[in-house]
């Protein structure tokens, strides 16, 4: 009998996937958890995805998920009966032989491949034996890259079937502040948009997102498969100094610069389009298109030239000219007017539009040119090395050069090194119908420079990454990283020198200090200077030849098997179960094609891929321990949390809770000052009754939770154990366990319990206090029918501060209010930051009588 295939699939952005699947009742994934952890913009995530083979014989199960091209993978381990099978880390050649060894047997070997714009895809498999189950998780780890004034992390999720305990954690922390975050993409809109929690403190901000099974089903982009779209939260940091923000920690530094309040530069710049034969079609007009925008967005004070070229150079004029509003119009005139036809000159558009730019006055502006073709070079100078020569000449690093490749016919690595070699970049545009928007997304980023010939200078540094830029644009951020030498942090002093327009600008030490992280993030800042130093010599090593090339290619490799890097140097080993047959997972280069996996005869899985295009808020971090198995009898210990989470001694009062409000200046706060039951959620259907009772230490939260089903059954929660009753039928449960009652199912983790019923998601949070431990629940998913009762299913009132002399008053609902600036522990956090709130009466934050919360019995 064939074996079936489970697939599982993570995407990092829009993908349309096509796959055959097994039948659901073949095999379950019963856990799917994306925890990504970002701090000072370097983001770690991992993917864990746990499968149970529900069948009475082996099937293969297929781990298969997408991560951003950006990122390099650092771990990858499956469990399988306690036992841990790890990915290791090798130099591709000492891995080559194993994976062409499993090639010419015709095994499955995995890969590492481009898929996409942004995207890499991860596969593996292994043979799981009836009713086992297999942990799979993934680490990967990228640095976070600022555009137009923000960063973006983008998380695509379509594990292939409704999951029931699906969840994305992400976990933001960054010391200079947060100024703002939002939560954006195809799953944060419509029938989605409940599932998602937000919460944001002045450094910290936490995003959760928990859909039902049914929502998984039902959104836009969703269906009998589960869920298909992206999440991405976009955030800045506060910029308080022009030197920026420098963290060092055991040793190492990170400095992310990106002063704000500049003026801007006037602009020179030159743009070269290919008109060949092969930009006919939607090329040609999409590149039209964004043309005439990118004239659009021309300032007054900037100048600009305009060439085509395919065996000719055409001239819009032979000169810069001032972008004034005639000359602008006669510009887009002729963009509207550029046909394709004949071959394709480089070398000599390249050097027409150099020597433009090298004719033109550029005291006191930015020059720049920008490149736009789809093909080789057929006529003029053909040969790449000279044309690369030629142009390097040319420009001799007085300005940038930015090549923008339009699809896959082109040479991306000969524009790629053409670009380093002049202190620009390049970038592929796809080939789709926004292409015109890639375009002009791309001028956008380079369309307003603030700083040129930016030095940065480390008195007391060594081991730098790139410390000279051409350029610094607004909405980009310049980052470098080092060592400080003998880990003396006195004489360790950072500069920036600049030409601000016509003037030489220095920043200083003066303006800003070396933030220390401590020893909890030794390795992180660490990391970070191994990721950006990999990733420059790999640029580094593709300009340079000979003896340098070797030796800058030996220390990338030395540098990513240190670090557990899969770059294209290295490759990833996955062992398996005796018998199995070993993955060799490699990283491609942009544009690479790497040859195909094999299939084994008889059961392995086939594929196609296509490219297409509150009130107590917030929450957990994901666990990842093993998969959720019945256990009982034994007690379990919960780790508990450290004093020091508990940053500032409150006044001595009972309880207090906060009320988490959107787009107000601070979240509501009151106290309840004796030990009370509490009716927490009670749904309108009556099926669903959620009831605490709170301790009677002082900050303390709720020593028990009790949640109703129907007459005779409730699951009872403390610190220790969760007692379900059904009728006269008691179960005791003490350890990690994935228990069902009736259409509620709840899943005990280290710190946390998960509670599960119909449209509804509940947190219950272990915390401790003064070794006291303590529960506190949190909302994840609110019920989709509006009249849901209790503390936790309140509304935030809406509020307007009121001025006065002696006492602040918030007005709510017409009504003045007294209240004191406070603040209070956010135990919704599974590590609660001290938030600074209005404190008022109980009855004015919940705009009810508290009596009204309250129930005899739990």
């Amino acid at each position: 009998m064939k074996r079936a295939v489970v697939q599982i699939t993570l995407f990092g952005l829009l993908l349309a996937f096509v796959t055959t699947l097994p039948n659901k009742d073949d095999w379950d994934i019963y856990s799917f958890h994306i925890n990504s952890t970002v701090s000072s913009r370097y983001a770690t995530t991992v993917i864990t995805s746990r499968v149970a083979n529900r069948m009475n014989e082996s099937k293969e199960v297929q781990f298969h998920v997408w991560i951003p091209k950006n990122a390099f993978i650092s771990k990858f381990k499956m469990v399988i009966d306690g036992q841990v099978y790890d990915g290791v880390v090798k130099a591709k050649e000492k891995a080559q032989q194993q994976y062409a060894e499993a090639v010419s047997r015709g095994q499955s070997a995995g890969l590492v491949s481009s898929v996409g714009r942004t995207l890499e895809e991860f596969k593996t498999s292994v043979t799981m034996a009836a009713h086992k189950k297999v942990t799979f998780e993934l680490t990967y780890e990228e640095l976070l890259k600022r555009k137009h004034g923000k960063y973006e992390l983008q998380i695509h999720a379509r594990p292939m079937q409704p999951v029931k305990d699906f969840k994305v954690d992400v976990y933001i922390h960054e010391k200079a502040g947060i100024s703002f975050i939002e939560v954006k993409g195809g799953l944060s809109t419509k029938a989605l948009a409940n599932a998602i929690t937000k919460t944001h403190s002045d450094k910290q901000a936490w995003v959760f997102f928990y859909p039902t099974e049914d929502q998984q089903k039902t959104c836009n982009s969703c269906g009998e498969q589960g869920m298909n779209g992206d999440l991405v939260i976009v955030y800045d940091v506060k910029r308080d100094t022009s030197l920026g923000n420098i963290k060092e920690s055991d040793g190492y530094f990170v400095h992310h610069f990106a002063p704000s309040s500049l003026p801007r530069i006037p602009k020179n710049v030159v743009f070269l389009i290919d008109q060949s034969g092969s930009m006919s079609g939607r090329k040609i007009q999409q590149t039209r298109t964004a043309l005439i925008h990118i004239l659009n967005d021309l300032a007054e004070d900037d100048y600009f030239g305009l060439i085509t070229f395919d065996g000719r150079i055409f001239h819009w004029k032979p000169e810069l000219v001032k972008a004034s509003l005639t000359n602008l119009e006669s510009a887009k005139e002729f963009a509207r007017n550029i046909q394709e036809g004949g071959s394709t000159d480089i070398n000599g558009a390249v050097l027409k539009g150099a020597a433009m730019l090298n004719a033109h006055s550029r005291e006191g502006l930015a020059s720049m040119l920008i490149l736009l073709t789809d093909g080789d070079p057929t006529s003029g100078v053909m040969n790449l090395e000279e044309i690369q020569s030629n142009v390097r000449r040319a420009i001799q690093k007085r300005f940038p050069l930015y090549c923008l490749g339009f699809g896959f016919d082109v040479n991306f690595e000969f524009l790629e090194k053409m670009s380093l070699q002049n202190s620009g970049v390049a970038r592929r545009i796809y080939q789709d119908s926004d292409a015109d928007l890639q375009l002009t997304g791309f001028y956008e980023e380079v369309a307003t420079p603030l700083l040129t010939a930016v030095t940065m200078i480390y008195v007391g540094g060594t081991n730098l990454t790139q410390t000279n830029f051409s350029q610094y644009y607004n909405g980009s951020e310049i980052v470098v990283a080092g060592q400080i030498t003998d880990n003396n942090i006195d004489t360790f002093s950072p500069q920036v020198v600049a030409i601000l327009q016509k003037r030489r600008i220095i920043f200083s030490k003066t303006n800003a200090t070396v933030e220390s992280t401590g020893a909890v993030s030794n390795s992180q800042i660490q990391r970070v200077w191994a990721y950006l130093t990999v990733k420059e010599l790999m640029e580094k090593e593709l300009l340079l030849s000979g003896p340098e090339k070797e030796k800058v290619k030996k220390d990338a490799l030395e540098l990513s098997l240190r670090y557990s890097f899969v770059t294209p140097l290295t490759s990833m080993v996955v062992t398996k179960p005796q018998g199995e047959n070993i993955d060799v997972l490699h990283k491609p280069k942009e544009g690479e094609t790497l040859p195909q996996s094999r299939q084994s005869i008889g059961n392995s899985p086939r594929t196609t891929s296509l490219r297409g295009h509150s009130f107590l808020s917030a929450g957990s971090q994901v666990a990842s321990g093993a998969s959720p198995v019945q256990v009982r009898g034994s007690r379990l210990n919960f780790p508990s949390l450290s004093q020091d989470n508990f940053r500032h001694k409150l006044p001595a009062i009972s309880h207090r809770f906060l009320i988490k409000t959107e787009n107000q200046s601070l979240p509501l706060c009151f106290d309840i000052n004796r030990d009370v039951r509490l009716k927490l959620l009670h749904h309108p259907s009556g099926e669903l009754s959620v009831n605490g009772e709170l301790e009677s230490s002082i900050y303390g939260g709720f020593k028990r939770i009790v949640i109703h089903l129907k007459t005779d059954n409730y699951i009872d929660v403390d610190s220790s154990e969760i007692v379900v009753t059904e009728g006269s039928r008691i179960s005791r449960y003490t350890a990690k366990d994935h228990i069902t009652v009736g259409s509620v199912t709840v899943i005990r983790r280290d710190k946390e319990i998960d509670v599960m019923a119909g449209d509804t998601r509940m947190v219950i949070l272990l915390h401790e206090k003064n070794g006291k431990e303590f529960l506190w629940p949190v909302l994840r998913q609110k019920p989709s029918n509006s009249s849901a009762e209790g503390i936790l299913a309140v509304k935030p009132a809406v509020y307007e501060e009121v001025q006065q002399t002696n006492l602040t008053k918030l007005k709510i609902k017409d009504q003045e209010i007294d209240v004191t600036r406070s603040n209070a522990a956010d135990y919704s956090i599974i590590f609660p930051p001290t938030l600074d709130c209005w404190l008022m009466s109980a009855e004015s934050a919940l705009q009810r009588p508290l009596d009204d919360f309250i129930v005899e019995e739990l």
